[in-house]
């Protein structure tokens, strides 16, 4: 039988009663790696040696009683629900011995010498790590490529992103490579690949899961709470990313005092038809296309079919518009304090002379860039308002289901300066970093979101929608999840033979 693209439930259930070796899995998902990662590219960091030596320390464990994981008894080992799984990492997270580069050549050779606390996490729950996957230069992109690794490949189209900036997690779940990874998440980073490449992903509560370690290169890896930005899963089934939410999940010991787990609320309700949900298709500052509105229609239609109330508007839902350049404008803030001073007042002379009544996503753009403190803290006053907006509307429905964003996976398109690049949107060009409005839509208030796979496109490639749900109800949103991977399927492996020839070379 051939295990690489079994979940990781299935894989612990075949583990535990001795199906399999973790030493066979890995060895199978290396030769994976080796017979089809040229075209893809996205283990950009093999960690094959110490992965085997793992695998062989997992299978003593369990030989010696240890793994049963939850639900499976209190005695030795019970807390390892990932032992002997093949994994990947994110580049971007510090792995004791590995480089950790961004993707910044001028960081190639930065090698730390600790984990960051979720790739402990990892380890400590028995998983294999097989390797990292690639990433955009300084994780700043929605496609994952730069000069140290190149560019990651979509599996379905070679000639197409598979998203960024945990592109090459979502690719190597796609391509079989380890059945769980772990990314991050600001701008879309876990559901826009999910999206991209058919798997799934889930952006958690803000805060939820620490960070430390997932630092750039050279950072000390210190405790710090993010605004914005979070780390969480990505698998190729949604039970799967409540089995690793659940490793991820819990405060930083430097902070709390201990490394105790955290127990969320459970999910609202368990069957489809008790669920309320609003489905959005259509935002006011930027058109969605036909593929993702149809995905969106699969759903809603699943939704309907399976006994769920569902509407299509709300006036409890916060100002789309408002959202969209609060957004902007917090996203923007936290990319200039590094900037050299020349730079910082050429921006700060471009946003003054802006017109008072450009409510652009560009200038929302431009104005978050140089935000004085005093202007960030009126911003985030009108995000708090937002999130008691949210909390209202929670009260009524119980998860929002929108696009990840406006298009399916793109053709790679490398421009040098992505703040002047553009997206196609049904054959219509619009500002590139315009697509994130959909991605920062939960990202704005924290809210938790699920990337699930909602069909095809007309062209083949994978169309995903993003369930979003309460402030710290995120099983609420992944249990939604489950219950529609059983109505309209969930993870499909790419079909074989992509023409290997329209991917950029190695490197480039």
């Amino acid at each position: 039988m051939e295990w690489n693209f079994e979940s990781a439930e299935n894989l612990a259930r075949a583990l535990r009663a001795g199906d399999v070796t973790s030493a066979e899995l890995t060895d199978e998902a290396i030769a994976r790696i080796e017979r089809d990662d040229q075209a893809i590219n996205a283990i950009c960091v093999p960690d094959f040696d110490r992965a085997r030596a793992a695998a062989r320390d997992a299978d003593r464990a369990r030989a010696r009683g240890e793994g049963r994981g939850a639900g499976q008894g209190d005695g030795p080992g019970a807390d390892r629900p990932l032992l002997g799984i093949p994994v990947t990492v994110k580049e971007s997270y510090n792995v004791a011995g590995l480089p950790t580069t961004w993707g910044m050549p001028l960081h190639r050779d930065y090698v730390p010498a600790e984990d960051a606390l979720q790739v402990s996490r990892l380890k400590a729950a028995g998983a294999v790590v097989l390797g990292k996957t690639n990433v955009p230069l300084g994780l700043q992109d929605v496609q994952s490529f730069n000069e140290i690794y190149g560019t990651t490949n979509n599996p379905w189209d070679h000639g197409r992103t598979a998203g960024g900036s945990s592109g090459g997690s979502a690719a190597a779940l796609a391509s079989g490579f380890g059945a769980l990874s772990i990314g991050s998440d600001l701008a879309g980073s876990l559901r826009t690949p999910a999206h991209f490449c058919g798997v799934y992903a889930h952006k958690p509560t803000l805060g939820l899961a620490p960070s430390r370690g997932m630092v750039p290169p050279e950072a000390p890896a210190l405790p710090v709470d993010l605004d914005l930005a979070v780390v969480g899963p990505m698998a190729r089934t949604a039970r799967d990313l409540t089995l690793l939410l659940d490793v991820m999940a819990g405060p930083d010991p430097l902070t709390s005092g201990s490394a105790h787990r955290v127990t969320l609320p459970p999910a609202r309700h368990e069957r489809l038809r008790d669920f309320r949900v609003l489905v959005l298709d259509e935002h006011p500052l930027l058109p969605t296309g036909a593929a993702v509105r149809a995905g969106v229609g699969r759903v809603a239609d699943a939704l309907i079919g399976g006994g769920a109330r569902v509407d299509r508007r709300s006036p409890l839902l916060p100002d789309l518009t408002e959202a969209g350049l609060i957004y902007m404008q917090l996203l923007a803030s936290g990319s200039s304090a590094q900037f050299p001073d020349a730079r910082y007042e050429q921006l700060r002379a471009r946003a003054a002379g802006l017109a008072a009544d450009d409510r652009s996503l560009d200038a929302a753009r431009l104005r978050g860039t140089v935000l004085s403190h005093r202007e960030w803290i009126e911003v985030n006053h009108r995000r708090e308002a937002h999130r008691h907006g949210w909390r209202r509307l929670f009260s009524e429905y119980d998860a929002v289901v929108c696009p990840v964003t406006p298009t399916p996976a793109f053709p790679h398109d490398h421009h040098p300066d992505p703040l002047e690049g553009l997206i196609a949107i049904d054959g219509v060009a619009y500002p590139y970093f315009d697509q994130l409005v959909w991605a920062g839509l939960p990202t704005m208030p924290g809210l938790p979101a699920t990337a699930v796979p909602a069909g095809r496109s007309p062209e083949g490639l994978p169309v995903g929608v993003q369930i979003v749900g309460p402030l710290f109800e995120d099983l609420t949103p992944l249990r939604l999840a489950e219950l529609l991977e059983r109505e309209i399927g969930g993870f499909r492996a790419p079909e074989q033979g992509v023409p290997a020839r329209t991917a950029p070379p190695r490197g480039t």
